[in-house]
C-alpha cells in the first residue's frame, strides 16, 4: 500500500487509527513524565501508599486514563465553533501551567503585597522604554533601508556597516558598551538613555532589513510614475510607497516590538527600574525569587498577548486599506 493511499481518502475511515495512536503517544508521554509531584497527584493517590510507590505500572494505568481524557477532549471540542474552541483550550493550557506553579508552593500572600508596585513601577518603565526604543527605530530603519537602496556607494556602505555590525553583537554587549564605553569618550550617559540608545541602534538594525525588502517589494513602475507626475522622492515614498508596503512591514515589525518588549529586561544589568529589576531586586530581599519571577513572567506575557491584539487590529486595517 502506498504511503499516499494512507493518507488521501475518506477521514472518518482514518480517525479511529489517529485516535489509537493519540492514545497511546499520550499514554506512553504520561507514563514516563508521570503528574505525581503536582495537583493531579492529589487526586490520582492510591487508597495505600504514595504515588510514587506504584512503580511502572500504576503510573502507566494513570497515564492511560490521563490520556484518554486528554483524546476525548480533543475530540469533544471538535464538534464546537472554532473561536469556542480557541477559548477552550486556551484556558486548558493556562490551567495547566496555574496547576505547575502551584506546585511550587507559593506565598500569594507576598506577590499580592507587591504585585502593584511591580505593575505602577515596572510596567511604566518597560513600556516607556520600549515605545520609545521602537519609535526611533523605526525613523532609524527607514533612513537605513532608503540608503541601502540608494546607488550611492558611500551611503550603502555606512548602512551596511551598521547592520552588519549591531546585528552582529549581543544586544548585552551592547548595553554594556554603551553605558560604560561612553564614558572613555569623556560623555557620561544615565542608564535609562543607554538602554534606549542600546535598544533602537540594535533593533533599528534588524528593522532596516524589514523596511528594504517591504520598500523593493514595490513594483519599479511606481516609482517610473510617481516621478513623471512631478512627485520629489519624500512624496513618492510617503504617499506611494509606504502605504503599499506597510501590509508587510506591519506583521514582522510587531513581533520586533513584542521581542523588544521581553528584550528591555537586559537592561536592568544597568540598574533600569524595569519589570526584570523589580523582580529580581524584591526577590532577593525576602528571598522569594521564584514568587517574583513567576509573576514578572505573567506580566510579561500579558503585555505581549496585549501586543499582539493591537497588532492584528493593524495588520487588519492595512490589509482592508490595500484592498
Amino acid at each position: 500500500m502506498l504511503f499516499a493511499d494512507t493518507v488521501v481518502g475518506d477521514p472518518a475511515v482514518h480517525k479511529p487509527k489517529i485516535i489509537l495512536i493519540m492514545v497511546m503517544v499520550a499514554t506512553v508521554l504520561f507514563t514516563l513524565f508521570g503528574l505525581n509531584d503536582t495537583i493531579f497527584g492529589e487526586f490520582m493517590r492510591p487508597v495505600i501508599g504514595e504515588p510514587k510507590e506504584s512503580g511502572f505500572f500504576g503510573n502507566a494505568s494513570i497515564g492511560l486514563v490521563m490520556a484518554i481524557i486528554v483524546v476525548i477532549n480533543i475530540v469533544l471540542i471538535g464538534f464546537l465553533p472554532f473561536r469556542i474552541q480557541i477559548l477552550i483550550v486556551w484556558f486548558e493550557l493556562l490551567l495547566l501551567f496555574l496547576t505547575f506553579f502551584y506546585s511550587f508552593g507559593l506565598n500569594y500572600q507576598f506577590i499580592q503585597s507587591k504585585i502593584w508596585f511591580m505593575i505602577t513601577q515596572g510596567v511604566f518603565t518597560t513600556l516607556y522604554i520600549s515605545a520609545i526604543s521602537i519609535i526611533l527605530a523605526s525613523v532609524l530603519a527607514i533612513v537605513g533601508a532608503i540608503a541601502k537602496l540608494s546607488s550611492n556607494g558611500f551611503a550603502f556602505a555606512i548602512a551596511s556597516f551598521y547592520t552588519s555590525f549591531f546585528r552582529g553583537l549581543p544586544l548585552l554587549m551592547q548595553v554594556y558598551l554603551i553605558y560604560l564605553g561612553l564614558p572613555q569618550l569623556g560623555y557620561v550617559i544615565d542608564a535609562v538613555p543607554a538602554g534606549v540608545m542600546a535598544l533602537t541602534l540594535c533593533y533599528g538594525a534588524y528593522m532596516t532589513e524589514i523596511f528594504r525588502a517591504g520598500i523593493q517589494s514595490i513594483n519599479k513602475g511606481q516609482w517610473e510614475a510617481s516621478r513623471s507626475m512631478g512627485f520629489g522622492f519624500g512624496l513618492t515614498m510617503r504617499r506611494i510607497i509606504l502605504p503599499q508596503a506597510m501590509p508587510l512591514i506591519i506583521p514582522p515589525t510587531g513581533n520586533q516590538f513584542i521581542a523588544m518588549l521581553k528584550d528591555s529586561s537586559l537592561v536592568s544589568v544597568i540598574g533600569v527600574w524595569e519589570l526584570m529589576f523589580l523582580a529580581r531586586t524584591l526577590g532577593n530581599k525576602d528571598f522569594r525569587h521564584m514568587e517574583m519571577l513567576i509573576t514578572a513572567a505573567l506580566i510579561y506575557w500579558v503585555l505581549t498577548v496585549c501586543l499582539e491584539l493591537v497588532q492584528s487590529r493593524i495588520e487588519r486595517h492595512y490589509r482592508t486599506a490595500s484592498h
